[in-house]
């Protein structure tokens, strides 16, 4: 594996650098601009015209060209920036965590925590939180447990200042209860449309319709009157209607 070397400060220089030329470009395309993409015609015949406008073409096409570069380069330089002060906080947050080290190596021998910071949080299922610094930190957040009923890890104790870690939360039985019985509810009632050849909804919906197209009717003409138009009624002549003579002539 090879190891790459970055110093900070020649990536700064190096994109202030590559700022500077492309000032110097976009100037230099900037003053060129006018002068080729307005190529006047040398004489007033056909082709000389043509001439100029091939030419013009040509400028136009590379003054489109340079304002993409520009951009790319703009692109480039920022990105050779934000790269540089990556690199510089990579160093500085080193160097603070070597010096931190250095100081909480005795506490961290001795009493089993350190003197500054805070303490790290459960990863572990159930695992308890790091302790913080004696002095200044707060402790980690336990883990939740895995298992249902089974307690997350505590929190780490806190230092002289700061605060203690949350502890883990439990895992209820009853979220596990809940969804079995709606599970069960469900399979239940497939199991029954299944009995009932599939489509059972659909069939007591089309009853349900059928029923009320009956009552309905029987609403409309009435009992007698129904029977009438079926049997009761001579050839030729109409049936009776409700509140009628209900008597044929």
């Amino acid at each position: 594996m090879s190891f790459v070397i970055a110093v900070p400060e020649f990536l700064s220089a190096a994109a202030t650098d590559l700022a500077n030329l492309g000032s110097t470009i976009s100037a230099a395309n900037a003053a060129a601009s006018i002068p080729t993409t307005g190529v006047l015609a040398a004489g007033a015949d056909d082709v000389s015209a043509a001439i100029a406008a091939l030419f013009g073409a040509h400028a136009q096409a590379y003054q489109t060209i340079s304002a993409q570069a520009a951009t790319f380069h703009a692109q480039f330089v920022q990105t050779l920036s934000a790269g540089a002060g990556a690199y510089a906080n990579a160093e500085a947050a080193n160097v603070q965590q070597s010096l931190l080290n250095a100081i909480n190596a005795p506490t961290q021998a001795l009493l089993g925590r350190p003197l500054i910071g805070d303490g790290a949080d459960g990863t572990a299922p159930g695992q308890n939180g790091g302790a913080g610094g004696l002095l200044y930190g707060n402790g980690g957040n336990g883990a939740a447990g895995v298992n249902a009923g089974i307690a997350g890890g505590s929190g780490g104790a806190a230092g002289l200042i700061g605060n203690g870690g949350s502890g883990g939360a439990r895992r209820s039985r009853c979220g596990r209860r809940v969804r079995r019985t709606r599970r069960a509810a469900v399979r239940q009632r497939r199991r029954g449309r299944q009995r009932r050849g599939g489509d059972y909804p659909r069939r007591q919906r089309r009853r349900r319709w059928c029923r009320r197209q009956r009552v309905a009717i029987r609403q409309r003409w009435g009992r007698g009157a129904r029977r009438g138009r079926r049997g009761g009624c001579r050839r030729g002549q109409p049936p009776d209607r409700p509140g009628g003579p209900g008597q044929h002539g």
